[in-house]
């Protein structure tokens, strides 16, 4: 009791509140979205997206290398496809020759050590824009699983070290767990969005991607961002699945969720902070009223605090700037 106690004492300085600190941050915590395009020499910025490009492979590894140079370990990589490609089974997702396999391999190449989680889900494949095969109007889940199946393989085949099936639909761990094994990539791990809610924060993605549905919306496989105890129910079934990590997403907007799942699992747990969230803090900078820097390791911490074990999130080059000084 007061004055006994004063619990301002370990307040007192920077040097106290840094020895007391519960909460700590560093590069080895993050993972860097990268969305890769066709082409040589190719750079686009994503206007909504302040700072992040479309770059086509050979400038992903220029960027790539750098990553490494300042203690990023890991990299979540997303394809930006031509539109004749496209179709309604998601077939150029498993094209050992696609885009994202080639991304994968010359990576892998270039920086061995880095971790390499390609997203699998088949709405950059879609004519629909849609994560899975749409049929009377429907995302059909059992056919799209199949498909996840052939495309994560294909992943695993160009050298992956974790696939990142983002589609939700129900029971695709497992069976990618199951081809995994059975095609003898034993090591090759699955980062499962286990929690993706259907949320509005994924606007500025969609526009780097070009994947926003051509119909309808995403809530008959993406999560009610009302929910709660469904979020931990997910991210269980996943892990029983088998899962390595299960992920939430969005991150700020979503912490309580990320509490709820770390106390449930014994399996680490990622957060993204997604483009809207990301883009926001852009944009309020940009007009003077917040300060970005310190906003930008604040919100870091705070997801970090709330339980996650990794974060995606596109400050990660900025942060591990700052950090590493």
């Amino acid at each position: 009791m007061y004055p006994i106690h004063r619990n301002r004492r370990l307040r007192t300085n920077d040097s106290i509140r840094s020895l007391v600190r519960e909460t700590t941050i560093s590069p080895n915590d993050f993972m860097f979205p990268m969305f890769i395009a066709e082409g040589t020499n190719v750079e686009i910025p994503i206007p909504s997206m302040p700072g992040i490009f479309r770059r086509s492979v050979d400038l992903t590894v220029k960027e790539v290398k750098e990553l490494w140079s300042l203690g990023i370990k890991a990299v979540n990589i997303y394809v930006k496809v031509d539109d004749k490609l496209k179709d309604n089974t998601g077939k150029e997702a498993w094209n050992p020759n696609g885009l994202m396999q080639q991304a994968i391999k010359a990576i892998k190449d270039a920086v061995p050590g880095m971790i390499v989680m390609p997203d699998v889900a088949l709405d950059p494949y879609s004519v629909y824009g849609h994560d899975g095969i749409v049929e009377n109007g429907e995302i059909i889940n059992d056919a799209t699983v199949d498909a996840l199946t052939l495309m994560s393989v294909s992943h695993a085949a160009a050298g992956a070290d974790f696939v990142a099936p983002s589609d939700m639909m129900d029971g695709r761990v497992l069976a990618i767990r199951k081809a995994l094994e059975e095609s003898g990539y034993h090591n090759v791990g699955i980062m499962s969005y286990s929690a993706k809610y259907a949320s509005s924060f994924y606007g500025p993605f969609r526009d780097a991607l070009d994947s926003a549905p051509g119909f309808g919306d995403k809530k008959t496989y993406q999560m009610d961002y009302a929910n709660r105890i469904e979020a931990i129910k997910e991210a269980l079934d996943d892990v029983a699945e088998g899962a390595d990590i299960v992920m939430v997403k969005p991150g700020i907007a979503y912490l309580d969720i990320v509490r709820e799942v770390k106390n449930a699992v014994n399996v680490p747990v990622s957060v993204y902070q997604v483009s809207g969230e990301y883009a926001m803090v852009k944009a309020a900078a940009e007009r003077g009223w917040l300060d970005h820097d310190k906003i930008m390791i604040e919100q870091l911490h705070c997801i970090k605090r709330a339980g996650a074990d990794l974060i995606s999130t596109y400050f990660a080059k900025e942060a591990a700037i700052i950090l590493n000084k």
